[in-house]
Order: C-alpha cells, then structure tokens, then sequence
C-alpha cells in the first residue's frame, strides 16, 4: 500500500523516515485557512484534513497522510512568521511563559472512502529571553519556516525549560499516533481478506 505525505515540511519527512515508514511526498496544492474563531484543535484538524484530501484526489491508490502544526498562546495562533519583526515578537511573546503546540493529523485511506482525523496538544515552557539570546538564538536558527518562529529540534536548550507531552509534535507530527492509525488500516484490511 503506498504511503504519501502530504506535507513540504522537512522535519515531518525526517521524522516518518525516522520511524521506517517507506513514503513519496506530494506538497498539497491548497491553502491553510487561518480562522481565530475556531478552537486550535478544531483549526489544526480543518487544514490537516484539506491538504491530506487534496493530495488523495492526486493519488486514490494510496494511502495520504496530512498534517498541520500551529502554536497557540493565550488562545491565539502563532503561524509562520513573516518576517524576522514578526518572528522577534513571537519570541518575546512566549519568553518565561508555557504555551500550546497542536498538530492536527489526516489519514486518508485508498479510494478517499474513510479517513482518520485526530490532534496531539504539547505544552512547552520557554526560559525567560532577553534581546541578546534571542539574537543569539535567530544566528543558530531560521525561524521564518517554523510556527511560532522556533523549532524544538534545533538547540533548544538555549530556549526551552521544559515540555509536557510529546518531542515529535513539537516537531511537527506525533508519530506514534500517526504509525497506529496506519498500523489499524493494515490490520483491517487483513481481516478483511481473511
């Protein structure tokens, strides 16, 4: 059974790699919505399901696999930055603090017949920053692909205090989730041919 995730994130990709998963990547042709009325789980499951849909049309025989991350803070969702402006103010924002990162996932079996939709929610503590180690920090990292203007996988030691969850969704897709709503799709489709 192909396996395609829907995603142009290179840390997803690492991550299935990491796990053994055997993939193609398609970068889904369709634009996240950005909806502050929606509760974070709710918006993050939304967009992981139109990219993992729109990839599906492409290739009904496989299985697609879409994913969307935000960081959420004071109920607000901290995206891409747009600039390196926007991405020091998100950093000033959830220095000293705890916040929320959320990763909405979509399976979409073969044939777009049934799919999967779930979220992992992590709670990460920031160190408080002042402007030189935030300065320090945007020199090691580029924070303009990366929601929330961070990436946990990159030293973060010189920003994180502590976390309360997941590592993998941090980065970008909780695999665990992700390999047992694959690992549920093979076991079906054995019964089914029993």
């Amino acid at each position: 059974m192909p396996i395609v995730l829907a995603s142009a994130s290179p840390r997803r990709r690492y991550l299935l790699e990491q796990a053994g998963v055997v993939f193609e990547v398609i970068v889904p042709p369709v634009a996240e919505i950005h909806d502050a009325s929606m509760q974070p789980a709710v918006l993050c499951e939304h967009n992981a399901a139109l990219k993992a849909m729109s990839v599906a049309c492409l290739r009904p025989d496989a299985t697609v696999i879409g994913s969307d991350t935000l960081v959420f803070i004071d109920g607000e969702a901290l995206g891409k930055p747009a600039n390196m402006l926007e991405a020091r103010g998100m950093l000033r924002r959830l220095a000293g603090r705890a916040h929320q990162v959320c990763t909405g996932v979509c399976v979409v079996f073969p044939g777009a017949a049934r799919r999967k939709v779930f979220h992992a929610t992590t709670e990460v503590t920031f160190l408080p920053l002042d402007e030189a180690a935030i300065d320090t920090y945007f020199t090691l990292v580029n924070p303009l692909d990366k929601a929330g203007a961070y990436g946990i996988q990159h030293h973060a030691a010189r920003i994180i205090a502590g976390i309360r969850g997941s590592f993998d969704n941090v980065m970008g897709l909780p695999v665990d989730m992700v390999i047992a709503a694959l690992q549920e799709e093979s076991d079906c489709g054995t019964a089914n041919h029993e």
